[in-house]
């Protein structure tokens, strides 16, 4: 199995699938095509919350800003899993929680794709990472190293992205964190763990206080709440409504919660 995910849209995808298919008879699924444009944290919290699901496969992420430069095209391997993208810190949140929930822990070893001559310099999706992920499906994840253009390197030597920590000051009933990312129904996903509103009827958000509710329905059609949502995270949101509108919050953004 291969796994597609990029800021591309439409129509460009299709031409890596099409790379992915003439090299190999790989069974491909699409995560997302609209990951957040150039956003290269908001695509490594997605992936991050999305591939560790996945049984063993080869994930190929393009989000790459970066693309025609001289950042380097790498492969990350983590068990049995194999993460294939740009050197941009995008795969490294992914291929840590995958390493962190697989048995046994596996470590992560990564390689460095020799890139010679792409058709274009501006979509190396089609003409470096696609026919890496083909080559990466047919041999064995061990094997990875016997492919000739995959070069072994050290990942200390890797961009690497650590996403933002929320500071949680328990004694005082206060946190603060930043907005990560705001979906498409407008919830703006904050680094606030749940475990910090669990149990509260109210909490104030930036000075304003807001009910806490388990669900969406726990308040009426067009009121705001805050919630824990699927990730484990504090939400803003509205029920049937645009958290992000409401709380007049966007990504990067800080977030003052306080318990009652």
């Amino acid at each position: 199995m291969i796994t597609l995910a990029s800021d591309f849209g439409s129509a460009y995808p299709a031409a890596m699938k099409g790379v992915v298919l003439s090299r190999t008879d790989a069974r491909l699924v699409d995560v997302a095509h609209d990951l957040p444009r150039q956003d290269i944290r908001a695509a490594a919290f997605w992936l991050r919350e999305t591939l560790p699901y996945f049984p063993p496969a080869v994930h190929l992420v393009v989000v790459d800003p970066g693309v025609g430069t001289d950042r380097r095209a790498i492969v990350l391997r983590v068990g049995d899993h194999i993460l294939v993208g740009p050197d941009n810190g995008v795969l490294r949140p992914p291929a840590r929680r995958i390493a962190d929930e697989a048995d046994g822990s596996p470590t992560i070893d990564a390689y460095e794709i020799r890139v010679e001559n792409p058709a274009s310099t501006t979509f190396h999706g089609r003409d470096v990472f696609a026919p890496a992920a083909a080559d990466a499906h047919d041999v064995a994840p061990d094997e990875l190293g016997d492919i000739e253009r995959f070069s072994p390197l050290d990942t200390d030597d890797l961009v690497d992205l650590a996403l933002p920590t929320a500071t949680v000051d328990s004694d005082a009933g206060v946190a603060t964190g930043d907005v990560l990312v705001v979906d498409d129904f407008g919830n703006c996903i904050t680094n606030v763990p749940g475990e910090f509103v669990r149990g509260c009827d109210h909490v104030a958000v930036n000075g304003e206080e807001v009910p806490v509710g388990h669900t969406f329905e726990a308040v009426p059609r067009g009121e705001r709440l805050v919630t824990v949502g699927s990730h484990g995270n504090v939400e803003c949101d509205v029920n049937h409504g645009r958290g992000d509108e409401a709380f007049g919050l966007a990504p990067g953004d800080s977030v003052r919660v306080v318990r009652d």
